[in-house]
């Protein structure tokens, strides 16, 4: 009798530890989905503002995210088969890996908090001198496309007002056309816009 109770008693864990996993597998795989599109979203749609920062730490960051998204994704795939052989040692192994898995995540998570500031200060930083020396020069496509994406997405003008292109080595020039900003300051995009024609539309004139 007591054999028998034993053997239910393993069962239902068995059972229980199967269910629990698929609920924490499957939590798993849409948290490591979810990172994986991040990380991918951010060099596919914001790859053109990493030429305006000054370090390849935007770049770096965007890259250990579709790394661990991977990493999560492969694991939960893993994680069903085990599940659906009903190895105990293969379960136990996967949940234990899934757990160091999180906390892996979990210290990205606080990094790229503790980060973002400073990513966001060298980014101002950086972005003044990409204006001033670079925005529009030969050779500098890249750059002067970012800027102008930049400023039209965040509707901003210059790295903290519109004056900051006043020292600007385009803006002093005659390819400038008179402009006092390039036309990606204007809130409403016409040719020679940045000539300030109509102050009031162009972003942060100060």
């Amino acid at each position: 009798m007591s054999a028998a109770y034993k053997d239910d008693e393993e069962d239902w864990l068995t059972v229980c530890l199967k269910y629990l996993l698929f609920v924490f597998n499957f939590l798993f795989w849409v948290g490591g989905a979810a990172v994986l599109g991040v990380g991918v979203w951010t060099l596919v749609e914001k790859s053109d503002y990493l030429s305006l920062l000054a370090s390849s730490t935007f770049a770096v960051s965007a890259y250990i995210l579709i790394l661990a998204g991977s990493l999560v994704v492969v694991t939960g795939f893993l994680g069903c088969c085990a599940v659906i052989r009903e190895q105990k040692s293969c379960l136990s192994t996967y949940f234990f890996l899934l757990l160091f898995i999180f906390l892996i995540e979990l210290v990205a998570g606080v990094l790229a908090y503790v980060y973002y500031q400073r990513l966001s200060d060298e980014l101002k930083e950086h972005l003044n001198q990409t204006m001033t020396e670079n925005y529009a020069q030969q050779g500098k496509d890249t750059i002067t496309s970012a800027v102008d994406r930049l400023q039209q997405d965040f509707k901003c003008c210059g790295s903290n007002h519109s004056q900051d292109w006043m020292l600007s080595v385009y803006i002093r020039s005659e390819q400038s056309g008179n402009r006092v900003v390039p036309d990606s300051c204007c809130k409403t995009i016409t040719p020679a816009c940045g000539r300030r024609d109509h102050p009031s539309n162009i972003y942060k004139v100060e």
